[in-house]
């Protein structure tokens, strides 16, 4: 084992009436890559918002390099080797990439003037290190969110970065910037860098991390080399007990057709699709990125543009394709990003709750307070969204109990045809868990359900039919019984079975 880089022990923070941190640990070694997983709530970030100077422990011990610290400040903890590059990312896309990587330590030419030649030049041995073959005065606002973070990583270097914290780096990212990231990882450990790797991803903690140090309700569980662990173990030190299969799923025997699409053409996102999904049904969606299949639902709603085809729901046709109208027939879409499409963040959850159907209780300037109370206080309790209050803001949930918000807004509508776009995304395994029961309730219920995934086991333990797409083409079609990974996968590279 090289040396040891970082060592933090009996850490401990409370905020007022929460004790965020008590006896949180974690160890880092040069050229190790260690993965950092706990529920949302663990104490993951506040742990990271420490080492990163946002604010001090109350208590416990931080060593760098064997020399043991006290972190006061951002700047302290940069100066210490310390870069946090957070899941959401810290750069001004007004600026070009090497104005933020040496941003408020600019350099000037003999003239004391800011030179941005001087920068760009300086940029471009950081940004070759993660293999960013981009002209360093290019505007940051121009590139993907996967070379953007690469911008970020760079800007470390600038910094002489020793310890590299990278939160949730993939929640955002296409497969080919995710190979890119991973690739760019490897290549840092093997420069000695020190990397902590916080991801909810099981699939990423066996495939690129070393070891896995886990955290449950602000408390340190323990190290497991990924080698040598199971993803169960991992899962029961996380939430504290043995999820077993946490895919809930009762297989259903499908009712009538609730709604079919017939050959849906929507520019190159949909070409020529066609599928149906009945009642107690969970059809699922899979394909890579850029495969169509949120764009094909969101031609279906009304939310894009549609050139041609038919819908049916309930074997009626449709003749109004608009948001108001599905919405009043029956059909409700939770959308990919809570963050962007699905939730106002800064207002309370009963405000997020009853947006979709104020009409329910509200007549011209009257409003019924015990309607309202009783539709959220239902969304709450029948999907067992943890908060203190109805009128607490969203921003405060965990990201699992922000997805069930979302899910409840959705549900008040009182839908028929349910179409989930990646529900998961960016919450615990054991928020998964529950998600999972509840989608596998509402299909017992009768409801019609699409689930849109980009996680291969997740849309396989789920769905009764997997519908397969590449290109914003249907390729395959799958049974329960029938799918296995392989075939998915060669559904959604289009490879035939004599490849």
């Amino acid at each position: 084992m090289q040396k040891e880089l970082l060592r933090m022990e009996h850490i401990v923070k409370t905020f007022p009436g929460v004790r965020a941190l008590n006896n949180a640990a974690i160890t880092v070694h040069a050229g190790e890559v260690m993965g950092f997983m706990g529920e949302n709530g663990a104490g993951k970030s506040t742990l990271m918002n420490v080492l990163g100077g946002v604010f001090p422990a109350d208590s416990g011990e931080i060593y760098i390099e064997g020399k043991k610290v006290e972190i006061h400040s951002i700047y302290e903890s940069q100066q210490m080797g310390v870069a946090f590059i957070h899941q959401e990312l810290a750069l001004e896309p007004y600026l070009t990439i090497a104005e933020n990587i040496f941003l408020g330590r600019e350099m000037k030419n003999s003239f004391g003037m800011v030179s941005k030649d001087k920068m760009a030049e300086a940029a471009r041995p950081f940004l070759e290190r993660v293999g960013l073959n981009i002209d360093p005065n290019e505007y940051v606002g121009k590139l993907s969110l996967g070379q953007q973070q690469m911008v970020e990583i760079a800007k470390s270097f600038s910094l002489n970065a020793k310890i590299l914290i990278l939160d949730e780096p993939t929640s955002s990212l296409s497969e080919r910037e995710v190979e890119v990231l991973f690739q760019t990882v490897r290549d840092l450990r093997s420069q000695g860098m020190g990397i902590i790797f916080i991801t909810h991803k099981m699939a990423e903690v066996f495939q690129l991390c070393d070891a896995v140090t886990i955290m449950r309700d602000g408390e340190f569980m323990g190290v497991r080399q990924s080698d040598n662990c199971t993803e169960s173990e991992l899962i029961s030190l996380m939430v504290g007990r043995d999820l077993g299969n946490y895919y809930t799923r009762t297989y259903n025997t499908p009712g009538k057709v609730m709604l079919e699409a017939k050959h849906i053409n929507a520019g190159k996102r949909a070409i020529d699709c066609s599928f149906q999904v009945r009642s107690g049904e969970i059809l699922g969606f899979y394909g890579l990125v850029g495969a169509g299949r949120s764009e094909l639902m969101k031609a279906i709603m009304g939310l894009d543009p549609m050139d041609s085809g038919e819908i049916y729901l309930e074997g009626e046709k449709v003749t109004s394709r608009n948001p108001r109208y599905m919405q009043s027939k029956g059909v409700a879409l939770v959308p990919e990003s809570r963050k962007t499409e699905g939730l106002l963040l800064n207002n309370t959850i009963s405000f997020n709750i009853t947006l979709p159907v104020l009409n329910r209780f509200i007549n011209f300037f009257r409003v019924n307070a015990n309607k309202e109370d009783e539709i959220v206080d239902h969304g709450i309790e029948s999907l067992r969204i943890k908060t203190p209050s109805s009128r607490v803001n969203c921003s405060t949930l965990s990201g699992g109990n922000q997805q069930k918000v979302l899910l409840a807004k959705w549900l008040a509508t009182d839908p028929k045809i349910l179409i989930l776009d990646e529900p998961t995304r960016g919450i615990d395994v054991g928020a998964k868990a529950e998600i999972y029961t509840i989608i596998n309730n509402l299909a017992k219920a009768g409801l019609a359900i699409i689930l849109i995934s980009s996680e291969m086991p997740e849309v396989m333990n789920m769905s009764d039919r997997i519908i397969v797409m590449k290109e914003g083409r249907i390729t395959g079609e799958l049974s329960h019984e029938e799918n296995d990974q392989e075939k998915i996968l060669k559904f959604a590279m289009g490879v035939s079975d004599d490849e």
